[in-house]
């Protein structure tokens, strides 16, 4: 008998790292993109393709492993009565912080969880891209113990929690009915995907086990550096070392940089990529899986997070930021620096007026 809260403990935490390693190496062997299993930033990307808000044609695909993490997240919360309506803390803030949070994540060309992913998968751009987003974790981290705040968010009509869970199902309607006005990508990565139902199913078992354990990889990094706390970090070790058995096993382990799929060797936009966006996501209180985890349990910011991702993908895309295998986009560079400008005044600016000593 697994107790109530085995999610909540070491071995729970380790567990949920397991599978979300395990689901992903076998999503990649079905047909997702290389070394991208699951990315959280890259199915976003897709998303807003998809929706016509950039029209990059080789990445447009609703991936339903998001619409699984939120509605996954939503039925675990429901069944252990954790649906909590809640919002108002500093939104619009949390929106531009989404926004760059993704500019920063297509810079690197990943999410952390990618990050991880690419490094189990023997990428070793990916080396850069964990060390910038500990770094990026490390600045947020500084301005926490200074008393950034961005304010209490308090209970709020259910509506604002239901927003985002019944956006994910509309988008699993139109990936059902497919109608025309939906962009679909006929070549490149979102092109690739693994079968309808293993990606919905996956994506409701991580968002289940996420809701449950906290499952978080900006928390794991933030609680080493704070509290020298290593249990959510357990878990974001284990995703990797499983992640990289069942990659070896099933010949999707290459080590190297040159080379490696979708992906770039420019090290410092690799570094500097994910610096923006850890320190965003440390601000934001959750890398980019946690949000949509929180997003599916009623929390109204994390679903502006989300949405601002969203919208940072699209705009990445229509205006070059985003890199590709060659590099960076032309613009991808001065938007990183912009953001780091922009998310430093955050941290500097947004502190509640008790904290200041």
């Amino acid at each position: 008998m697994i107790p109530k809260n085995f999610f909540g403990t070491r071995r729970g935490i380790i567990s949920t790292g397991v599978i979300i390693g395990a689901l992903a190496a076998v999503l990649q062997y079905l047909g997702n993109p290389k070394n991208m299993g699951i990315c959280v930033a890259c199915m976003e990307r897709d998303i807003a393709g998809a929706l016509g808000l950039h029209r990059a044609d080789v990445v447009q695909y609703i991936r339903l492993e998001i619409v699984g993490f939120v509605l996954g997240a939503l039925l675990a919360a429901l069944i252990f009565r954790e649906l909590r309506f809640r919002g108002g803390s500093s939104p619009l803030v949390r929106f531009i912080l989404g926004v760059f949070a993704m500019i920063g994540a297509l810079v690197f060309l990943g999410c952390p969880w990618r990050a991880l992913l690419r490094l189990a998968g023997g990428d070793g751009n990916a080396i850069l891209g964990l060390a910038g987003l500990t770094a990026g974790v490390g600045i947020g981290v500084l301005f926490l113990k200074s008393g950034y705040n961005l304010g209490r968010s308090s209970r709020t009509s259910p509506v604002v929690g239901w927003i985002l869970p019944v956006f994910m199902l509309f988008l699993l309607f139109l990936s059902i009915t497919r109608p025309p006005f939906i962009f679909w990508s006929e070549k490149g990565p979102g092109s690739q995907h693994a079968p309808f139902l293993f990606s919905l199913a996956a994506g409701l078992i991580v968002g289940f086990i996420a809701q449950r354990s906290r499952f978080c990889t900006m928390g794991a990094i933030r609680d080493m550096i704070l509290f020298r706390d290593s249990h959510l970090f357990s878990g974001i070790v284990a995703l990797t070392v499983t992640a990289l058995i069942i990659n070896l096993f099933l010949g999707q382990f290459k080590a190297g940089f040159a080379n490696q799929p979708i992906a770039h060797t420019a090290h410092i936009w690799n570094f500097l990529g994910m610096v923006l966006a850890g320190l965003a996501f440390t601000l934001a209180g959750g890398c980019p899986g946690r949000q949509l985890i929180l997003s599916g349990e009623g929390d109204g910011d994390a679903s502006v997070f989300v949405l601002g991702m969203i919208f940072g993908a699209g705009f990445s895309h229509n205006f070059t930021l985003a890199s590709s295998p060659k590099g960076p986009g032309p613009f991808g560079p001065i938007a990183v620096i912009t953001g780091l400008i922009i998310c430093l005044l955050f941290g500097f600016l947004l502190k509640t007026k008790e904290s200041h000593h």
